[in-house]
């Protein structure tokens, strides 16, 4: 015969089992959902993107994006949808992730709806206006720009304590300006839960490239990504608050020596950056 404390305690053990069955079954829906939303631009980067220069860049079959603009069009009005609040409500990685998709699809289309004809997205710009001030990505209630989406949503955002959101350097390895300087326009989509795994292979794939990033003697050679964003490098993240930090943590990956690395650590190597290229990353 079961006592009424026996009997309470193993309701308490069931009501808790299933609190944690029901938590997990909400944490696998929401997984799922973040990774349906940007299905169908995963798609068209899994067609559409092929790996080159050692798989450390990719080259992107504009052409074909065009035959499939329909597609992309749907996948851009899913994010349109999104409002502000329900952004608000995501966790971070899901909402990076989120952001950085949408700055890859929006400039993705800005390219295949001026396709072909051009060789770079700076033919798409004038005197006065660079293509990446254009107002045409409808995002979180707004009409924004692609500068906007990069230095105000992702890098500019803060928190109620002044505090950046996403404090994560890599998100340069990871945002594509559709040119062959650039990193890679990554082959699949990002995603909530493989986020860190995602940037931290784009941003080995980028400095493993000795064509972009090299040493030689006592100067290290990298892209003028470092000198554009040097002071994101420079905020601390990962125990990072130099640009020579930085990159004494990838040593392997730009093929540094022993008296290199020692040269960076004590401030003797000379840190020059390269010419970009902007030419378009097209396949060809």
């Amino acid at each position: 015969m079961f006592s009424s404390t026996r009997l309470k305690s193993g309701l308490n053990a069931l009501m808790l089992t299933t609190a944690l069955l029901a938590s997990s079954i909400v944490t696998a829906q929401a997984a799922t959902e973040a990774s349906n939303m940007h299905e169908s631009w995963n798609t068209l980067l899994n067609k559409n993107v092929v790996a080159i220069n050692n798989g450390h860049s990719t080259a992107v079959d504009y052409a074909a994006m065009k035959k499939q603009y329909s597609e992309l069009k749907v996948y851009l009005d899913t994010l349109s949808v999104v409002t502000q609040s329900e952004f608000d409500s995501w966790e971070k990685s899901k909402q990076l992730a989120f952001l950085i998709n949408a700055y890859n699809a929006w400039t993705v289309d800005l390219i295949v709806t001026n396709y072909p004809g051009i060789d770079s997205i700076k033919d798409l710009g004038s005197f006065f206006s660079s293509p990446w001030s254009k107002k045409f990505v409808s995002l979180l209630g707004e009409k924004r720009s692609l500068d906007n989406l990069e230095h105000d949503l992702i890098r500019g955002a803060v928190d109620s304590e002044g505090k950046a959101v996403y404090p994560d350097h890599r998100i340069h390895f990871a945002v594509n300006c559709a040119s062959i300087g650039c990193p890679a326009l990554r082959e699949e989509a990002y995603t909530a839960d493989k986020l860190e795994q995602q940037l931290e292979e784009q941003t080995v794939r980028f400095l493993a490239d000795s064509t972009r990033n090299f040493a030689k003697g006592d100067t290290l050679s990298v892209s003028s990504i470092f000198k554009w964003y040097r002071v994101d490098f420079e905020k601390g993240y990962k125990n990072t608050d130099t640009l020579e930090q930085f990159m004494l943590q990838y040593s392997a990956e730009l093929n540094l020596t022993p008296d290199q690395q020692k040269a960076l650590t004590n401030g003797k190597m000379d840190i020059e950056f390269l010419d970009y290229d902007w030419d378009l990353n097209a396949q060809h």
